[in-house]
């Protein structure tokens, strides 16, 4: 079943309307017929809104609810992930499947060992790229919330940004790698409604002075193992050991 977002002022007690870029995909693109359901939420509410299509106007679809489903499909736990900026068009796959696996906010990290280098207009390009992958993402996996793709920070900014987190990991390869229990051990400690920050380095991975600045503000380096992973698959094996720890 289709999911599109609406806001709350949006939804008034049956009648329910969709509004937006979702307006063209409904109509042209999956060519929704009347009376064909669908799935309504508002970014960051539980409560699902089964409806059925009641009419097509120039600019919405006019919805007609049928029932509402309360059950949750968010981790107990905000995680963000801080992704040191990949080459080419990796940052899109990290971005969509981030989302997937139940991230709630992707911010790209500019680091020392960084190859790629955006101007403010090709950044904002890519952001706004980003979000709307993100977006479509969360409506493929039904998702509750929108995550975001926030502008591009220094890792000292990232670092910063994550201050309060209760929980901060960095994989780093120089990390022992039989030492596998202890990141199991430190996983299993993470209690409900923790945040996560998760910090996963670019190709060639962070420099030492980044692994320095990041203990010396609470963050605590993990192994993932005796592999060495690329930049696009650490952050997806992290995060899905979180949420098979995380998730019950």
């Amino acid at each position: 079943m289709y999911q599109f977002f609406a806001e709350k002022n949006q939804i008034n007690g049956t009648d329910i309307t969709i509004t937006g870029e979702d307006v063209n995909h409904i109509k042209n693109v999956l060519r929704m017929k009347i009376g064909e359901e669908l799935s309504v939420v508002t970014d960051g509410e539980e409560l699902e809104y089964r409806c059925e299509i009641a009419a097509f106007e120039e600019n919405k679809v006019r919805c007609r609810l049928r029932f509402i489903k309360e059950e949750g499909v968010e981790l107990p736990n905000r995680i963000c992930l801080f992704q040191g900026l990949p080459k080419n068009d990796k940052m899109e796959l990290i971005v969509q499947k981030a989302v997937e696996l139940g991230a709630c906010e992707v911010i790209p990290v500019q680091t020392k060992r960084t190859v790629i280098k955006l101007d403010a207009k090709k950044e904002q390009t890519r952001i706004t790229r980003w979000n709307a992958i993100a977006e479509a993402a969360a409506k493929q996996a039904k998702r509750r919330v929108i995550p975001q793709v926030k502008p591009v920070m220094t890792m000292k900014e990232a670092v910063d940004y994550c201050k309060e987190f209760e929980a901060k990991f960095i994989p780093y390869e120089l990390s022992d790698k039989n030492d596998m229990d202890s990141t199991r051990a430190l996983f299993k400690q993470i209690r409900p409604k923790q945040r996560i920050a998760v910090f996963i380095g670019p190709e060639g991975g962070f420099d030492e002075s980044e692994i320095s600045l990041a203990i010396e503000n609470g963050l605590i380096p993990i192994t993932l193992g005796r592999r060495i992973l690329r930049t696009e698959t650490a952050g997806f094996t992290v995060l899905a050991w979180l949420v098979y720890e995380l998730e019950k």
